[in-house]
């Protein structure tokens, strides 16, 4: 496409959305959607307008772009996003969207990690100076389809260890869970799992139960998974069904729930196992008290074990810049550690960074607009103590779990060295923690996600 044709279309999209909202105030003529008209348009709308031509200029310029070379310091450009951050925290907007412009310059979402992340969360605090029935909003804030991030998802489960580290151990804990019971289980383990999240956890634990079972000893395993939408629970089902069908011994159900359903038919099988699986669930609750709720029922269901899987950071109610800091230091390794798995041109990688990381800043950075309060991000430390006042107490992560974890880095590590508790330096490592109840996956210095094991107690 020709550059003037991209200009006609770049002033065409963000003078309609312009329009919608002086046509709110009651400022223009119904027809009058002119750029002359819109750089005269005075107030806070037209100094954001004029911000978003900046924004879409750097947009429409990544294909041009084959990746900007590394200075190999990205401090300035992290000090400028700090200030702007401050300037947004103070209200202050002249300084605030002068800073902005400055950084809409920089940044590239094709360039090196601390390019492309900046990118994001400058989206997060120009979005923030807007209410959310702005149409720039909507524009910043924009959402990918289910589509968009089913397939943003499945590349980074394919790509990275992430994931993968999170549900392997996890299911490991379940799968030893079950065989300290198998004298009086009846062969039955039922497992309850709060995010279902295209059911990509399950097909190991299938088939390493399936390993267990014989024709004349099968081993019965239930899944209960709470999704977002019916459409998604019918193609988790789908899929698992269709993949348990490869293994005779083993005998399969699901039962899909909606989340927010209070009501369970367990149909609970005499002496059976039950798991609980809570993997990056708890920090997509809005409140406290629905956190306290869900730990609460989780007690009341007796489980034989509660899977605990949750990122590192910190989203207490302490102040924006705080939070802010501390979501940057976290996305920044997220960003960083995606170079390790895939080549700076990989159309993979820009799926996953705009489709799921991008989504997951610019929403972190808006989530208290209306005034919600969400404990997301919180330190491993904050969520023991949190199981343990609801009563649960933590156990061993056994040494097969973590050498577990060890191979998997090994297998999916690339162009860094991996590292281990004991060794310092960049790539991705292991890290044993509170004297063995918790185990994470971290990049570099920072922790990523850690995943810990609990059991009622009376």
């Amino acid at each position: 496409m020709e550059d003037s044709e991209e200009d006609e279309l770049l002033n065409l999209s963000l003078s309609v959305a312009a329009d919608r909202e002086r046509k709110k105030k009651g400022k223009i003529r119904e027809n009058d959607v002119s750029m002359s008209t819109m750089n005269s348009y005075e107030g806070c709308e037209g100094k954001i307008f004029r911000l978003l031509q900046m924004r879409e200029q750097m947009l429409r310029q990544e294909h041009r772009r084959k990746g900007v070379v590394e200075d190999g310091n990205g401090l300035p450009l992290i000090h400028l996003l700090l200030t702007t951050a401050t300037a947004v925290d103070e209200n202050n907007l002249d300084s605030a969207l002068e800073n902005l412009t400055d950084l809409y310059q920089t940044v590239s979402l094709t360039g090196d990690s601390v390019q492309r992340v900046v990118a994001y969360f400058a989206d997060g605090l120009a979005a923030r100076l807007l209410t959310r029935k702005s149409p720039f909003y909507d524009m910043l804030m924009e959402e990918p389809t289910n589509e968009e991030e089913f397939l943003a998802f499945t590349d980074l489960y394919r790509v990275s260890p992430y994931y993968q580290f999170a549900h392997f151990t996890a299911n490991q804990a379940i799968l030893e869970g079950f065989e300290k019971e198998e004298e009086r289980n009846n062969r039955a383990l039922h497992v309850i799992d709060f995010d279902v999240s295209y059911g990509f956890q399950w097909p190991c634990l299938i088939q390493s139960l399936s390993e267990k079972a014989t024709s004349g000893n099968r081993i019965s395993l239930r899944i209960t998974g709470f999704g977002k939408n019916l459409k998604e629970l019918q193609e988790t089902e789908s899929r698992l069904v269709s993949f348990s069908k490869g293994f005779g011994n083993l005998v399969f159900e699901f039962q899909g729930l909606l989340r927010g359903s209070r009501v369970i038919n367990l149909r609970k099988k005499k002496n059976e196992t039950v798991a609980v699986n809570l993997v990056s669930y708890l920090n997509t609750l809005s409140c406290f008290m629905k956190i306290s709720d869900t730990l609460g029922f989780v007690h009341s269901l007796n489980p034989s074990i509660v899977v605990l899987v949750e990122q590192e950071g910190s989203r207490s109610p302490r102040t924006f810049l705080s939070r802010f800091t501390d979501s940057l230091y976290y996305f920044a390794a997220m960003f960083d550690s995606l170079d390790d798995c895939l080549p700076l041109e990989s159309t993979e990688r820009l799926r996953i960074e705009k489709k799921l990381l991008g989504k997951e800043i610019k929403s972190m950075l808006n989530y208290d607009v209306d005034g919600m309060d969400c404990p997301k991000y919180e330190r491993m430390e904050t969520w023991k103590a949190r199981m343990e006042n609801h009563g649960f107490a933590g156990t061993k992560i056994s040494s097969k779990s973590i050498i577990q974890a060890k191979l998997l880095l090994k297998m999916r590590t690339h162009y860094c060295p991996l590292q281990f508790e004991e060794e310092g330096g960049g790539g991705f490592r292991v890290s044993e923690r509170d004297e063995g109840k918790a185990i994470s996956l971290g990049w570099q210095n920072r922790f990523l996600l850690t995943v810990s094991a609990w059991q009622p107690v009376s």
